[in-house]
């Protein structure tokens, strides 16, 4: 059985649809991940591994197959790791198969099973709003979604286990509010550095203009 799990590749700002593709066949033990992935999608192998085991939930020692798909293009990036854990979650039996229905799915695992920001949460959720899906998506980037649409179901979460812990029932994710980023109260200040007359005017010229500071 082939379990199916929606994410995005990024094009610019626009997010094209994906679909996660996990199989687990018999075989000898092995890993592998196709759909023209680079070198950090390939690494989610060992982060997706180790976050299982982090979260109490074993590989089974049979061929673990994810196909990206569309195969002709190009994946980028580490947000790929939460879509291929809660594939693999979903096919060895920790989630409910049809949890994953409906929703887009990107964020990057930690090795004890936490979910770390990525960027471009914002644009996967207004595609995800496009297509009528909701979101899941790390923690620290609810806030962020919740921009795209107020109607958009988002399922914020730190780890796998509160996902999991979500779908079971037993701790039922609030959806997060948009909100603004808010500035420290002290900023620094080019008046505060003593000399370095050329170096500060060089900034100034670079922000007043909006030039490359490498000009």
């Amino acid at each position: 059985m082939v379990q199916r799990v929606s994410t995005v590749a990024f094009e610019g700002i626009e997010a094209r649809a994906v679909d996660v593709q996990v199989q687990i066949v018999p075989g000898l033990p092995a890993f592998a991940i196709v759909g023209l992935p680079d070198k950090a999608v390939s690494e989610a192998r060992e982060r997706v591994r180790s976050a299982l085991i982090a979260s109490g939930l074993a590989l089974p020692a049979r061929r673990i197959i994810v196909n990206l798909a569309p195969a002709d293009l190009p994946k980028e990036g580490s947000h790929y790791d939460l879509p291929i854990a809660l594939g693999l979650m979903a096919a060895i039996g920790a989630i409910p198969p049809d949890a994953l229905s409906g929703f887009t799915v990107l964020g990057e695992l930690g090795l004890d099973g936490s979910i770390a920001p990525v960027a471009g949460v914002l644009p996967a959720a207004i595609g995800a709003n496009a297509r009528e899906e909701g979101l899941i998506c790390p923690a620290a980037c609810g806030s962020e979604a919740a921009w795209a649409s107020p109607d958009i179901q988002i399922i914020a979460a730190k780890s796998l286990i509160q996902i999991a812990n979500h779908f079971k029932g037993t701790q039922v994710l609030s959806r997060p509010q948009p909100r603004v980023h808010e500035l420290a109260d002290t900023q620094l200040d080019l008046r505060d550095i003593k000399g370095q007359e050329s170096a500060k005017r060089a900034l100034e010229i670079a922000a007043a203009g909006g030039h490359h500071l490498l000009m």
